[in-house]
């Protein structure tokens, strides 16, 4: 089974990569991120929309083996410690969140917006991505001097999805739990058609 064999229960259809999109953390720990993926990812990120142009979206790339990787990792808090090191790439997702002295309102919804057009485009290309909000922000912004004006929002995991990989059998166990999401009509507050 590959990250393309699960699809989303979706009320009409939607485009393949958001239909095949998912998050697991059984992670291929031998697969090699390609030059072209890492750069098809971050031209992604890059021109998603953004308020003004700003772009204040900021990131912390590494590849599995490197020192910046096992910094990355050494950050994560304790599950995201089991299974995160077999990803092929960890990204930490920034905020310039003050620019000039000045508060960016906005910065997190446009990284948000940069974060998901990087994960649909990781789908297209039979990638996976996972993020996490557990990991010491503290620890990241010491051992990577982080200017004050930007606030680490998450760390993603990027990789090839691996049914079989050897993993603690609990990370196997999220992975296969049902995928659900809240009904579209809970989503909506006003719906004036």
């Amino acid at each position: 089974m590959t990250a393309t064999d699960i699809r989303n229960e979706t009320s009409v259809p939607v485009s393949s990569p958001l239909a095949h999109r998912w998050s697991p953390r059984s992670l291929d720990g031998a697969h090699v991120l390609s030059a072209e993926d890492l750069t098809a990812l971050g031209e992604a990120a890059r021109w998603a929309p953004s308020a003004m142009n700003l772009q204040p979206t900021r990131f912390i790339v590494a590849r599995r083996g490197t020192d910046t990787f096992a910094k990355i990792a050494e950050s994560l808090a304790g599950f995201n410690q089991v299974w995160a090191p077999r990803a092929s790439a960890l990204v930490v997702a920034l905020a310039e969140t003050e620019r000039d002295g000045r508060p960016v309102r906005w910065a997190e919804y446009d990284l948000g917006q940069a974060v998901a057009h990087l994960t649909i485009e990781a789908a297209d290309r039979g990638l996976v991505t996972h993020q996490m909000g557990g990991f010491d922000v503290d620890q990241l912004r010491s051992v990577f001097r982080i200017d004050a004006a930007l606030t680490p929002v998450t760390v993603i995991a990027v990789g090839r999805y691996d049914p079989a990989a050897d993993i603690d059998e609990a990370v196997r166990e999220r992975d296969l739990e049902p995928r659900t999401r809240r009904d579209l009509d809970d989503l909506t507050l006003i719906l004036d058609i």
